[in-house]
């Protein structure tokens, strides 16, 4: 089936839906580090940059909660 502008609009309208987009600036020659480390994880660039930032944030989250709960 060819990708015609149909199929993009509906992917653009699920992608809004279901997708918060961030824009995030590496320092320079960061990149190739990068793909080689997610290469070596078995994962897409996205999911191991996504994976490491939320590794990050768990601990936070709980943290909060138990700061709230005092």
């Amino acid at each position: 089936m060819p990708y015609n502008e149909k199929k993009r609009e509906s992917n653009r309208r699920w992608d809004r839906a279901n997708l918060d987009r961030l824009s995030v600036a590496f320092p320079a020659g960061s990149k190739d580090a990068i793909q080689d480390a997610a290469e070596r994880a078995g994962k897409s660039v996205n999911r191991f940059i996504i994976d490491a930032v939320m590794e990050a944030v768990k601990p936070l989250e709980e943290a909060g909660t138990e700061d709230a709960e005092t």
